[in-house]
């Protein structure tokens, strides 16, 4: 069961950075390599994603770019499909597609 899941382009941002995977990635690391948005819509942006579960962090609230430092983000694994085809419509669109084609 495939979830319809829409994103902004800060989202798609934090989310590239953070990468589909799972792993984990220090605050640190994340700030450095997001360097091009603003920290307060950084901020928001990670804020949102936990709120909506997307993404899984060692410390509830985050209201300061030290809070970031100090914090080990992931992908929550259950959403990781979803937000792969989210992140690149076209290729679940293809799937889809093919799929449609060998069922015929």
């Amino acid at each position: 069961m495939s979830r319809e899941i829409k994103l902004d382009g800060g989202e798609i941002s934090v989310l590239k950075t953070l990468g589909v995977s799972g792993t984990q990635m220090p605050g640190k690391i994340l700030l450095e390599r997001s360097d091009e948005m603003e920290t307060a819509e950084l901020l928001d942006t990670l804020n949102g994603l936990l709120a909506l579960g997307y993404v899984l962090a060692s410390k509830v609230n985050l209201r300061s770019v030290e809070d970031v430092e100090r914090t080990l983000f992931r992908v929550n694994p259950s959403y990781s499909r979803d937000l792969k085809d989210a992140l690149n419509p076209s290729t679940a669109r293809d799937e889809r597609r093919a799929q449609r084609d060998r069922r015929r």
